[in-house]
């Protein structure tokens, strides 16, 4: 091969490299826009526990571990230690734990006395169970954990218990 062509090669290789990394920097920053399942998602605001409004569009742009339990679910009430667990090993890391209860105030309230959690408790309702099938979850079933991402998408799903060593594995994907 002559030096001229190995000259050409190597600089076509050098420019598509570069035109690949300036396609991943712009994507970086200038993410697509959000599906319509998440950006019903961000738009929502749900009532605390303490009567406060919170609006979930402050935590886009970082892993937000979103999970659906109620007071009266036998498997939602043995996963939140271990999701409070993983918030406790997870915040340091940018991850931000929302929960999300299927229920009434007063039952929480009450729960959250006995059962103290970390990471912010607000109130989805009745209207929690249409949630959690616009999020992927056709059933309706508890408890339901979602992931949204850094970009505001679903990443990850799980209808039942979730187990700490589950969450520990989000941390390494």
């Amino acid at each position: 091969m002559s030096p001229t062509t190995r000259r050409l090669i190597l600089a076509g290789a050098g420019v598509g490299a570069a035109a690949l990394g300036a396609s991943f920097a712009w994507r970086k920053l200038n993410p697509p826009p959000a599906s319509a399942v998440a950006q019903s998602f961000w738009a929502r605001r749900f009532t605390g526990v303490d009567g406060a409004e919170l609006d979930v569009a402050r935590w886009r742009g970082k892993p937000l571990l979103v999970n659906f339990w109620a007071t009266w679910c036998p498997p939602c009430v043995k996963e939140l230690p271990e999701i409070n667990q993983f918030y406790g090993q997870a915040k340091a890391k940018g991850w931000q734990v929302l929960g999300l209860a299927v229920d009434q105030a007063e039952p929480v309230k009450a729960f959250l006395k006995k059962t103290p959690l970390d990471f912010p408790i607000s109130l989805a309702g009745p209207e929690g169970l249409g949630l959690v099938r616009e999020l992927g979850n056709p059933a309706g079933g508890l408890p339901f954990s979602v992931v949204f991402d850094e970009t505001g998408e679903i990443s990850w799903r799980r209808l039942g218990v979730t187990r700490l060593q589950d969450l520990q594995a989000l941390l390494t994907s």
